[in-house]
């Protein structure tokens, strides 16, 4: 059952996309590197194990959305930045999905049994 996880995570990184792609439109600079990460962290991060790889991809996913939002709007900065937080997006994406291995918190809502990785039900 850690397929549910497995969408839990596409979703989080399509919705992630999704903001990164449509800023400055539906949130404030200061809100965009907490709009971006938000589904991840919901509804991701408590039920995958600790790993520092997943962390520094989280990591870099805040660092890329703060650069895009101290970037004005329209800037030839702008483009760049958006592509910059995109690519760290699908990174963390995949970092998850290779990387990932069910906890017991996920255990107990149903998404797997502790300890499978992620990769193998995708």
């Amino acid at each position: 059952m850690a397929a549910k996880l497995v969408e839990l995570v596409r979703e989080a990184a399509a919705r992630a996309r999704l903001v990164a792609r449509g800023y400055p439109s539906g949130c404030s600079a200061e809100a965009l590197p907490w709009a971006v990460i938000k589904r991840f962290d919901d509804d991701v991060r408590g039920h995958v194990e600790r790993d520092p790889r997943i962390e520094d991809g989280r990591d870099q996913v805040l660092i890329a959305a703060v650069n895009l939002a101290e970037a004005a709007p329209g800037d030839e900065a702008d483009g760049p930045e958006r592509e910059r937080l995109v690519k760290a997006i699908n990174d963390l994406e995949w970092v998850t999905l290779s990387r990932g291995i069910v906890n017991r918190a996920a255990a107990a809502s149903g998404y797997g049994e502790a300890g499978d990785r992620l990769r193998d039900a995708g």
